[in-house]
C-alpha cells in the first residue's frame, strides 16, 4: 500500500500518456522525494537512480518493465499492485491502447494478470502531450499542496485532463510558433510580467485546471497563469515568484531539485527546492536579443522541450547549446487600477 495517499489504479489508463500520468500521481501519493525513492529501491536490491525517475515521469511512453517494477515497489505497492502495473504496461506495449478500465470487473483483472508475466519492451506512444489551452476540471481550491494526492478522485481528474486536451495539439500549422519581433524586456524587481519565448513567440503558463504546476507554451493573447514577478537575490540571480488564482503565492523551480537534463520547470510552494528555485538571468546579444534563464543549481538553460516552437511544448531545463532558441523576454503586464 502507499504510505500517504491511496494509490491510483493503473487499469484506468487507456494510453501510454495516461499510464505515465498515473505514475506521477503514484509518486505524489507516496509523499516521497526522488532521493527517498532511490534509497528505498536500493534497500531491496533494485536500481532506481533519481535522474532515471525524472526522465521516466517526464516521458510519454511506457517505461521498461524492470524500471516500472522498481519504481512502484519503492512507492509502497505490494506484489499484487506491482502485477497490475506490469499487466497494463504489457497491454499498452502490445496494443498501443487499451479499452478496459478499473471499473470493468474481475474478468478484466484476471486477463491482465495473465499478461503480466509476458515479456516485451518498446515505446508505445499515447496521445499528444496535454495542451494548456483546453478546459479541464478544476482542482480543489482548499489547499495548495501540489506534491501529494490524498483523494482518489484526483486520479480521474488527471486521466480526464489528458483525454480532453489531446485534440488541441493535433491542430494544423496555425499552432506553429513564430519568432517575436518585439524588443526583449529584461527583469525588473516586483513587476508583474508575462514570460515570453523569443524563439516561439509563446508565453509560459500552467495548464488550465491542473494542479501539477508544470509550465507550457501558450498564446500570449490568452490569460496566462499564474502571474509572474521577479525578486532579486543579487549578482543577476533572481527568484521567479508566482501568484496563482487558486493556490496563491509560490515559486518557479526545477522539479524536485533534480539536476537531470530535461527535468521540467514547475511552480510550487517556495522553499521546496533550495537553489533549484534560483535563476541567473543573462542578456544575450548586442543589442540584446533576449535573456537566458539558468537554474543556479545546474547552470543549464530553461527552454522548450527539444527547443520546440509549437503551442503546448513543455518548459524544461536543457543544455545551452541552442542558446538562441532559449531566450526570453519579461513583458510587463498592465495592472488594473481601482475602479478601472
Amino acid at each position: 500500500m502507499v504510505v500517504e495517499g491511496r494509490a491510483p489504479d493503473p487499469r484506468e489508463a487507456r494510453s501510454a500518456d495516461e499510464f505515465v500520468a498515473l505514475l506521477r500521481v503514484l509518486k505524489d501519493a507516496s509523499g516521497l522525494t526522488f532521493r527517498e525513492l532511490s534509497q528505498r529501491a536500493d534497500a531491496v536490491g533494485d536500481v532506481l537512480p533519481r535522474s532515471t525517475i525524472a526522465n521516466m515521469l517526464g516521458r510519454t511512453s511506457v517505461p521498461r518493465e524492470e524500471l516500472l517494477a522498481a519504481f512502484v515497489r519503492a512507492c509502497g505497492c505490494g506484489p499484487a499492485e506491482v502485477g497490475d502495473w506490469l499487466a497494463v504496461r504489457k497491454e499498452l506495449v502490445v496494443h498501443g491502447r487499451r479499452s478496459g478500465t478499473a471499473a470493468s470487473g474481475s474478468g478484466d483483472r484476471a486477463e491482465e494478470d495473465g499478461a503480466a508475466g509476458a515479456s516485451g519492451d518498446g515505446p508505445a506512444d499515447g496521445s499528444a502531450r496535454p495542451s494548456p489551452d483546453a478546459p479541464t476540471a478544476g482542482p480543489d481550491p482548499a489547499r495548495r499542496r501540489r506534491n501529494r494526492v490524498v483523494l482518489a478522485a484526483v486520479v480521474s481528474v488527471v486521466v480526464l485532463a489528458v483525454v480532453a486536451t489531446t485534440a488541441v495539439l493535433l491542430g494544423g500549422d496555425e499552432d506553429e510558433g513564430r519568432p517575436d519581433t518585439r524588443r526583449a524586456t529584461g527583469p525588473v524587481a516586483g513587476r508583474t510580467v508575462q514570460i515570453r519565448s523569443v524563439h516561439s513567440g509563446y508565453c509560459l503558463s500552467e495548464e488550465q485546471g491542473s494542479d501539477s504546476g508544470r509550465l507550457y507554451q501558450v498564446r500570449c493573447e490568452q490569460e496566462t497563469i499564474p502571474a509572474f514577478s521577479l525578486q532579486p537575490l543579487g549578482e543577476d540571480i533572481w527568484r521567479i515568484v508566482t501568484d496563482h488564482p487558486v493556490y496563491g503565492q509560490g515559486c518557479t523551480g526545477i522539479w524536485d531539485g533534480t539536476q537531470e537534463n530535461g527535468a521540467p520547470l514547475q511552480d510550487q510552494e517556495c522553499g521546496k527546492r533550495d537553489e533549484a528555485e534560483e535563476f541567473r538571468i543573462e542578456p544575450v546579444g548586442s543589442p540584446v536579443e533576449g535573456y537566458r534563464i539558468r537554474p543556479v543549481h545546474t547552470r543549464l538553460c530553461v527552454g522548450a522541450e527539444r527547443y520546440g516552437k509549437e503551442r503546448g511544448a513543455e518548459l524544461v531545463q536543457t543544455d545551452c547549446a541552442g542558446e538562441r532558441k532559449s531566450l526570453f523576454s519579461f513583458d510587463p503586464v498592465a495592472t488594473k487600477t481601482a475602479g478601472g
